[in-house]
């Protein structure tokens, strides 16, 4: 038995999410019966992210353990040969019997792409929120700041959020601006966000409230009383699925290495047999 790490990038417009959900087509319901169906194992992933309805990934990462002898970094091939044009597997490997990708410490880099136009852009309405009013994108950053370090993010995730430790770290918080379409005062504006964990829908209500801030709803300063108030009610608008994009999750290579102590290498090299593993999978 061998542990697969899978780097999965998809488009998430058509899809419930990540998460398997009885009342739509998840992610992770079409890698688990493309998998099993290319190995003949009843196989189903442990997904690192499990991003809402209409959002999009370009490395959400998931494991899933089998008694395959296809090497780890050809899962990618042979699975892709397999997969809708709209999910795509963008890196298979072989990693320690006992990584979880929830479990270990890892940081996650999501981005929230706005279109800041006058008219909306048919070619990027899926992966982009579409805001005609102009926005004051210095404001915006002045604000980014006050949510930079470990805070209480209660303010910031959903009320039907059920965790009970709600405080968070963010490492960076950046709001840029690049011009679009080659037509003046059209731009994107990408709210780019690394931390160690995000709150259910917390990416997408900081996008919500800088929003408010770059229309001079509210003002730079008010995002610490928000902070502090640890109350839904104060924050902004929980912005569109749409334009959200979970980058990459990002771990200590440490964590993701088989050690050769694991395995037992025959005078075949072709042939690899998996020496008992004691540590904790589950942990």
């Amino acid at each position: 038995m061998k542990r697969i790490l899978l780097r999965v990038a998809y488009d998430g417009t058509n899809y419930c999410g990540w998460q398997l959900q009885p009342n739509g087509l998840a992610v992770e319901e079409v890698i688990n019966r493309e998998l099993s169906a290319l190995l003949h194992e009843n196989i189903a992933v442990i997904g690192a992210s499990r991003t809402d309805s209409g959002v999009h990934a370009q490395g959400n990462v998931c494991v899933f353990d089998t008694h395959s002898r296809i090497p780890g970094e050809k899962f990618s091939y042979a699975l892709n040969a397999r997969m809708p044009q709209d999910i795509v597997i963008q890196e298979s490997r072989e990693v320690a019997a006992d990584f979880h990708p929830r479990h270990c410490d890892c940081t996650k880099t999501y981005e929230y792409r706005i279109y800041n136009a006058t008219f909306p852009n048919p070619l990027m309405r899926r992966y982009t929120h579409f805001l005609y009013r102009p926005l004051d994108v210095s404001v915006m950053r002045e604000a980014a700041k006050y949510l930079v370090g470990e805070h209480d993010f209660k303010s910031f995730c959903s009320v039907n959020t059920q965790v009970k430790e709600t405080v968070r770290t963010i490492n960076r918080l950046e709001v840029l601006a690049e011009p679009a379409d080659g037509i003046s005062g059209h731009r994107i504006i990408t709210i780019r966000i690394n931390g160690n964990g995000f709150l259910y829908n917390m990416v997408r209500i900081i996008a919500g409230t800088l929003i408010e801030v770059g229309y001079h709803w509210r003002t730079p300063d008010s995002i610490a009383e928000t902070l502090a108030a640890c109350d839904r009610a104060g924050a902004g608008a929980t912005a569109p699925a749409c334009g959200l994009t979970l980058m990459g999750i990002h771990y200590d290579e440490a964590l993701l290495t088989v050690k050769e102590s694991h395995r037992e290498v025959s005078v075949d090299a072709k042939r690899v047999v998996e020496m008992p593993d004691t540590t904790d999978i589950e942990k």
